[in-house]
């Protein structure tokens, strides 16, 4: 599958996805980085209409016969909701990650929780049911969890150039996007859950061992490599990626670490 930017008849505003390319790529290499399968992507070209396009090419995971079951259609069958399965309230999801019995209970609720503590790191804002789930192979019916996929809105992938130089320029605008947005797309008693406030709650100890698990795997070190080494972006860009994810993982992640 290829992810193409967005189409150019209107001009790229604050809520225009003009960089989810880039944000696929390096969101999705990131996962795997830390040990958590995503799936494989490129970043290259591809010329419609005589124009040449910057686009992610997404490998598909499914090309072994296997079927992807996502969580929305999973926790429809399994408990009764307001929401029905595309409801993201904490509480809920937990409940059908308990219930059901595509793979080991314990197994998915620590990869819930790891997912959790990188889409906090990447400022990712619509992890929602319908992009995570599960494999099911016929043929030998064994089920997995699926690689992580879809994180196109990882990385403030609406922030053009200018936005991108007034986040570098001002911290007040870098903070703003930290402890004020974006928020997960998890709910808790109705309301989106903030990254920074409830890791620092420390209020689920699963969440807690989870960001203690993944902190020690984080190197920044090879996330700057790995941006440094991309075509196709600038080097405004460069510093943008850079910088955003240092202070998220100062200012989210290791002040979280410190309150537990």
């Amino acid at each position: 599958m290829l992810k193409f930017p967005p189409s150019g008849k209107n001009k790229p505003t604050e809520l225009s996805y003009t960089n989810s390319c880039f944000s696929e790529y390096i969101g999705s290499t990131i996962f795997n980085m830390l040990g958590i399968a995503a799936q494989n992507t490129l970043l290259g070209t591809f010329t419609v209409a005589g124009k040449e396009k910057i686009v992610c090419a997404c490998e598909d995971f499914t090309a072994d016969g296997s079927i992807l079951f996502d969580f929305c259609s999973i926790k429809n069958t399994i408990i009764d909701s307001e929401h029905e399965g595309n409801g993201t309230e904490l509480e809920d999801l937990l409940e059908t990650i308990e219930k059901q019995q595509f793979v080991d209970s314990y197994q998915l609720l620590e990869h819930f929780w790891n997912v959790f503590i990188v889409d906090a790191l990447l400022g990712n804002f619509d992890r929602h049911n319908g992009n995570w789930g599960f494999l099911y192979r016929e043929k030998d019916e064994q089920s997995r969890i699926a690689p992580v996929f879809d994180c196109g809105s990882c990385l403030l992938p609406q922030a053009d150039a200018k936005i991108m130089e007034r986040v570098l320029r001002d911290e007040n605008e870098m903070n703003a996007r930290i402890y004020r947005f974006p928020t997960s797309a998890i709910h808790l008693n109705g309301r989106k859950i903030n990254y920074h406030d409830f890791l620092c709650s420390g209020i689920n100890v699963d969440c807690n061992h989870a960001l203690q698990r993944m902190i020690e795997r984080i190197e920044l070190k090879k996330i700057n490599q790995l941006i440094d080494q991309m075509d196709y972006i600038s080097d405004l860009q460069r510093r943008f990626y850079k910088s955003y994810i240092e202070n998220r993982f100062r200012k989210i992640l290791l002040a979280a670490l410190e309150k537990i």
